[in-house]
């Protein structure tokens, strides 16, 4: 099965006022939609623009991967686990809130900051929070705690992008413009596939893409 869901169809949330505008892909706060809760270990996909000064105050995460890509600015992160970071585009973060963290995201510069925020559902509960970012990734990510793979694919106009035969699988456009089976596709757009292979993406137009390679959860605990 392919759904495609286009960019103004996402859930729209934040404090326009305060600086923060949100796009929610999944079910997602006030936003609630029973038939949207989770796809695959996915339990949002989340585009997030900041303002110059503008953020999140401290709140907490617990059982979650929260998986963090910037697209344009630099988003200043502060946790109760100690760590305090600046990542910018093209670097992943990765915070494991495991048993429970609370946390800071924050756009300290003079620019407007954008991001995609992917939350993910891990296989086993509880534990320590952890934490890294990886700068410049350009390749795949592995996040073995929800038994899922991440791919960030830069292809140019006229270049294809196979997507990975997987249970579920989930394609989000970060920038450019991508065609699949004859469907455009633009910034934002996602698609999500479940129990098929044989779908390949073709750049239109220099793109970013992000593609979730998810097993199901139910077969990775037996």
């Amino acid at each position: 099965m392919t759904r495609i869901q286009r960019s103004v169809e996402r859930y729209p949330g934040g404090d326009p006022a305060a600086g923060i505008e949100t796009r929610h892909a999944l079910s997602f706060g006030p936003h609630y939609d029973p038939d949207n809760l989770r796809f695959g270990a996915l339990l949002a996909c989340n585009e997030e623009r900041l303002a110059p000064g503008a953020g999140f105050d401290e709140h907490p995460h617990s059982h979650t991967e929260i998986v963090t890509w910037v697209v344009e600015g630099e988003l200043t992160h502060h946790d109760t686990a100690g760590h305090t970071t600046v990542v910018r585009p093209g670097d992943l973060q990765r915070l494991s809130s495991a048993g429970g963290v609370r946390h800071v995201e924050r756009n300290d510069a003079d620019v407007p900051l954008v991001f995609v925020q992917m939350w993910l559902a891990p296989l086993s509960p509880g534990g320590a929070p952890s934490y890294e970012v990886v700068r410049g990734l350009d390749g795949s990510y592995d996040l073995p705690e929800a038994d899922a793979r991440l791919h960030v694919r830069r292809p140019a106009a006229g270049e294809p992008v196979v997507v990975p035969a997987a249970d579920f699988a989930y394609v989000h456009v970060v920038r450019g413009s991508v065609g699949l089976d004859g469907e455009p596709l633009s910034p934002g757009d996602a698609v999500r596939i479940t129990g098929a292979g044989g779908h390949t993406l073709v750049a239109t137009t220099d793109a970013e893409v992000l593609i979730w390679e998810m097993r199901d959860w139910r077969k990775a605990l037996g």
